[in-house]
């Protein structure tokens, strides 16, 4: 079990940005490097080489392996449990960006949907209001339009920007 003031000392070394020797991460965590040694072996972690072939311990690297730890010295979970837990978080981390990508998708037809009905909206009020004007003409010439039909008329044109403003709204 790693106690508090191993984690402070970890916490401190851990300001360093930069790779780390498996001998610093040891340190850091309080365990023995052969610890580290097998979870690599069993594939739990998987820290890169140098040239010289000496691992070398990334910020990622250091955060899989925290997790690791964590798992098996606080939880008491054994390596093949470790293995399971950290083979489905990675799948549930790819069928979230998967979920992502959709949802995106559908977000993006959604927009073009709205607005292709905003501009057919604005192009039928449009039409509305010539045919009204020519109604109204019309109706003039011949004595006007009676009261009805004016507020039929009327009623048409607040519905059609009622919609409008409602696709507005919803941008």
């Amino acid at each position: 079990m790693m106690s508090d003031n191993k984690l402070d000392k970890k916490t401190s070394l851990r300001k360093k940005k930069g790779s780390y020797s498996i001998s610093v991460v040891a340190e850091m965590f309080g365990v023995h490097q052969q610890t580290i040694r097998l979870y690599e072996k069993e594939g739990l972690i998987s820290p890169s080489r140098s040239v010289g072939n000496t691992r070398k311990f990334s910020e990622e690297d250091v955060n899989e392996l925290e997790e690791v730890i964590y798992l098996t010295h606080k939880l008491g979970v054994n390596l093949a449990g470790v293995s399971i837990i950290l083979k489905l978080k990675n799948k549930l981390k790819k069928m979230q960006e998967e979920v992502n990508s959709a949802f995106d998708k559908v977000r993006k037809g959604l927009d073009n949907d709205t607005l292709i009905l905003k501009n057919s909206s604005q192009s039928h009020l449009q039409q509305l209001a010539k045919i009204k004007s020519k109604h109204i003409q019309n109706k003039d010439q011949e004595n006007g339009p009676t009261v009805f039909e004016q507020d039929f008329l009327r009623s048409l044109m607040e519905m059609s920007q009622s919609e409008l403003d409602d696709s507005e709204d919803e941008e």
